[in-house]
């Protein structure tokens, strides 16, 4: 395991997770805000780590296995406190397509890795689209307060649904080059 700074960021990111969780269940009424900005603190810590490993040349395959796990662990969390906070079918939905996705597309990745076509299941533009959206909406939907009137949470909900829309369609783009790779094997 190769122990530098944006490896450690990762180990951060990871390590946020579980104040996310604490923090977003204590009962007073900042919890929401505050376990929104330690989620964005950790988002913050995902473009860091990237930055640096390229500006240090400090890239490795451990950061490049890591950090995407780190980042679905940080959703996966965060969509499961939504979903149990605030219930619903629809949130519910979403969020199974979210990490349904995540998990098939890990899959996928690992899977054309063996066949020696990981190139063919890279992040693509829409993938990082998705993502904006995706932790975007996290954020908002976390904060659970009006700011200046505006109720994000409403925004929140439906930048979620659109990062949902969005995930099955990077998901079905993803399968489709991946089943072009393989029939042209």
């Amino acid at each position: 395991m190769t122990l530098n700074i944006p490896n450690l960021l990762t180990w951060l990111r990871i390590a946020l997770i579980p104040l996310i969780v604490v923090v977003f269940y204590l009962p007073v009424s900042w919890s929401g805000p505050a376990s929104a900005a330690i989620f964005a603190l950790a988002g913050l810590t995902d473009w860091l780590d990237g930055y640096l490993a390229r500006k240090l040349g400090q890239t490795s395959r451990f950061g490049a296995f890591l950090d995407p796990v780190a980042d679905k662990l940080m959703v996966a969390a965060a969509l499961v406190l939504l979903v149990d906070k605030m219930g619903g079918v629809l949130l519910a939905a979403a969020a199974i397509v979210i990490i349904g996705r995540e998990i098939a597309i890990s899959a996928l990745r690992e899977w054309m890795a063996e066949i020696g076509q990981r190139g063919k299941v890279a992040v693509s533009s829409l993938g990082k689209v998705k993502t904006t959206a995706q932790m975007v909406a996290i954020f908002l939907l976390l904060y659970q307060q009006p700011v200046l009137g505006y109720d994000l949470h409403t925004l929140g909900l439906v930048l979620l649904y659109a990062a949902a829309a969005l995930t099955l369609w990077s998901m079905i783009q993803y399968l489709r080059a991946a089943l072009r790779r393989v029939n042209a094997a």
